[in-house]
């Protein structure tokens, strides 16, 4: 019994290491469908896609090979002064350069490579643009919450005006209370004011990355602990990396230009066959042609060259992946600790919210003057912007995680 149990927790563990997350579709975020058209309509993207395109027309032309064939022709007339005749007399010929050494094979893997350096570069693109979209997205949301929750406060404003008006024609509040009331009013109304600006320059920018989007704010949904391993995590989104995928193709295909050097150090021949008519046709003549140049210096420059650029994309590999590695270590890290960040701002907030409401319903009774309000309010309100922001950054971090892992928005199309 004791072994079972041992054993069906570890093979649980084994399954949220394996598995930690999966495909997930938020609803305070565009929808699959939605924001894969977005993407695939960036202008970022669509250059990328255009320069797949090309790079699968390169790899077309390398496969066949830059060598063709030539044609030659010449005329001539000969003149016999010994005998006083003229002759008409021509040749043609054809001729082609012929890849040795294994050429033509590393043509088409280095074809090959271009193509899969083109399609990491169309993924990143995506990426970026998803990046894009995920940070103005979060960054209207926001703005537009932190106007609605100044609109809110707008009202309670509007009404402590009221109360202490009524209150000071009543007798029991002086015309200090009564425009500090006022003034709190015009407070308010600022911040909403600025509040306001900043909903409608969030919007703005969103708009003009993404025009094609319709802009309806939704609910924020409560922020969600991360599943599985954190070392799980890591490694999905190291593979699912198009940044590093582009450093290792860089790589590859630099080591393929430098075999390329070291097989040109061999320069290909050029063969061909020709036919002559002399003497005016009396005289025929068929041959074989092959030239082949010389190597020298500049081609062993260009090998030395190719080696060095193959260990400069090798340490770049290096370089990104210890750049990925940190950043996902503080992603990762920045997703918990803005996690426990927001449930602590949610905490402050129900307890600021409680303690204005006895506070607002102290001062419409007369139990409490407008000082102790107006602190019970700025500490609400402060709670509420508090929270609002943590939620955001909670949201943010693990949304961009998400992006990464290509976990939703169909990156894992990529």
């Amino acid at each position: 019994m004791k072994h079972g149990i041992v054993l069906a927790v570890f093979m649980w563990a084994a399954a949220s290491i394996a598995q930690p997350v999966q495909q997930v579709a938020p609803t305070d975020l565009p929808s699959n469908e939605i924001a894969e058209q977005l993407l695939s309509d960036d202008p970022s993207v669509v250059q990328a896609r255009h320069a797949l395109e090309a790079a699968r027309h390169r790899a077309v032309g390398l496969k066949a090979g830059s060598q063709e064939w030539v044609a030659r022709g010449t005329a001539q007339r000969r003149r016999d002064r010994g005998n006083g005749v003229d002759f008409n007399e021509w040749t043609v010929g054809l001729e082609r350069a012929i890849r040795i050494g294994g050429k033509a094979s590393l043509d088409r893997q280095l074809g090959e490579a271009y193509e899969r350096l083109a399609e990491a570069k169309h993924g990143e693109a995506r990426h970026e643009a998803a990046r894009e979209l995920l940070g103005f997205w979060l960054d209207w949301l926001s703005a537009e919450r932190t106007r609605q929750l100044w609109t809110g406060q707008l009202g309670f404003a509007q009404d402590n005006l009221k109360a202490a008006t009524t209150r000071r024609k009543a007798g029991d509040a002086s015309k200090l209370e009564q425009n500090a009331a006022q003034a709190d009013l015009a407070e308010v109304q600022r911040q909403l004011s600025t509040a306001g600006n900043e909903e409608a320059k969030a919007r703005a920018k969103l708009r003009g990355h993404f025009p094609s989007l319709t802009l309806q704010a939704p609910a924020l949904s409560e922020p969600q602990a991360l599943s599985g391993d954190p070392g799980a995590w890591r490694e999905h989104i190291l593979d699912e990396s198009d940044e590093l995928k582009i450093a290792k193709e860089a790589l590859k295909q630099a080591e393929l230009v430098a075999a390329r050097s070291r097989a040109d150090r061999v320069a290909d021949p050029t063969v061909g066959v020709h036919t002559s008519s002399e003497r005016s046709g009396t005289e025929r003549i068929v041959g074989l042609t092959l030239s082949m140049p010389i190597g020298g210096v500049a081609r062993g420059a260009h090998e030395r060259e190719a080696l060095q650029q193959v260990e400069a994309a090798r340490a770049a590999v290096e370089a990104k992946q210890r750049d990925l590695e940190a950043e996902i270590a503080s992603n990762l890290a920045d997703a918990v600790g803005s996690l426990e960040r927001w449930r602590f701002a949610s905490e402050a907030l129900a307890a600021g919210r409680e303690n204005t409401q006895l506070t607002q319903r102290a001062y419409t009774l007369g139990e409490a003057d407008l000082q102790t309000l107006f602190l019970a309010r700025r500490q609400a309100v402060e709670a509420a912007l508090g929270e609002s922001q943590a939620r955001i950054d909670a949201l943010r971090a693990r949304y961009r995680l998400l992006v990464d892992a290509h976990l939703i928005w169909g990156l894992e199309h990529d």
